[in-house]
């Protein structure tokens, strides 16, 4: 049974839990408990459930305690540190999540601020702190990515914090050097995890980790690539250069030129490092990319990046 983190536990390469999904929109849990053992088998620091990659919004919540309850009994059997994403566009349905899982023992939860309208400050610090009291002992991570309506700037972590919310953890975009300087000065105890493909250069600037997305290339190549930035950072940014080079000309494009989502690109890298036996396929609405795709494009990173192969 996992302890909870405190926020300098957590730290490292956490690898996404990726939703396999059925030709008739259901999910593979066959797949999924497959998928769980080989992350297990890979070591990397930590697991996460229900990000943006684990389609949280499209769950119902007979699926969300289905998925939790797998992943919380094999990672409390092997002792690998795991958090269960409780966001939800509702904070009603997100609280009545945060308070299903406490008894799975996560090591943390992980958080996203209600989206249907942008909170103001005072709405954030109630939405926080009510998540805050459900979780004790539990830490809370607060997931704020991009495309958030209320994106957080370092001074409002900082209110947050005099506040007397017990955040552990943040999952930022990032910044550049005067960002890193913010957040180390302001909130120097919460653990920040940024972008994957950054993370060499966000750990040289005081970031802790990554909810990677480098890890759906492959889980165990993103562990090695952390462990090296521990040891000889500038091996690592050199890699670095080339993961952005590979993201830049190769994965980007689908979001910017194609308009796929973000989780149609997790589940493309998945395929393209071929790690896992679960293809592209995203719960509907959304289109994912088709699978001819694959075979060209990884020869391409087998070219860029042969440390993922």
């Amino acid at each position: 049974m996992m302890i909870p983190l405190k926020s300098n536990d957590i730290y490292g390469n956490w690898a996404t839990l990726l939703l396999p999904i059925n030709k008739d929109d259901a999910i593979n849990y066959t797949k999924l408990e497959e998928e769980i053992d080989i992350l297990i088998s890979m070591k990397v620091n930590g697991i996460y459930s229900n990000g943006t990659a684990g389609e949280f919004y499209t769950q119902t919540e007979e699926e969300f305690d289905s998925v939790s309850n797998l992943l919380a009994e094999k990672c409390n059997a092997a002792g690998m540190p795991f958090q269960i994403g409780c966001s939800h566009m509702s904070p009603q349905l997100s609280l009545a999540r945060l308070k299903r899982v406490i008894a799975l023992k996560p090591s943390a939860v992980q958080i996203i601020l209600p989206d249907w309208f942008p909170l103001s400050m005072p709405e954030i610090m109630s939405f926080l702190q009510r998540m805050a009291e459900a979780a004790d002992p539990i830490g809370l991570v607060l997931y704020n990515p991009p495309h958030a309506k209320k994106r957080l700037t370092p001074e409002d972590f900082y209110q947050i914090k005099q506040a007397g919310i017990p955040l552990v953890g943040c999952k930022m975009p990032g910044g550049d050097k005067d960002w890193y300087a913010s957040m180390k000065k302001l909130v120097p105890e919460l653990s920040l995890f940024v972008p994957g493909h950054h993370l060499a250069t966000g750990i040289s600037l005081g970031a802790h980790g990554a909810y990677s997305n480098v890890a759906c290339l492959h889980p165990l190549a993103a562990q090695k690539w952390y462990e090296t930035m521990l040891l000889d950072n500038e091996k690592a940014l050199e890699l670095e250069g080339r993961i952005q080079f590979f993201m830049n000309n190769y994965i980007v494009p689908y979001i910017t030129d194609k308009s796929f989502s973000n989780q149609a690109v997790d589940k493309l890298l998945a395929a393209i490092g071929g790690w896992t036996d679960m293809d592209t396929r995203l719960r509907w609405p959304y289109r994912w990319i088709d699978e001819a795709e694959i075979s060209l494009l990884r020869k391409s990173c087998q070219n860029i990046l042969p440390e993922f192969f």
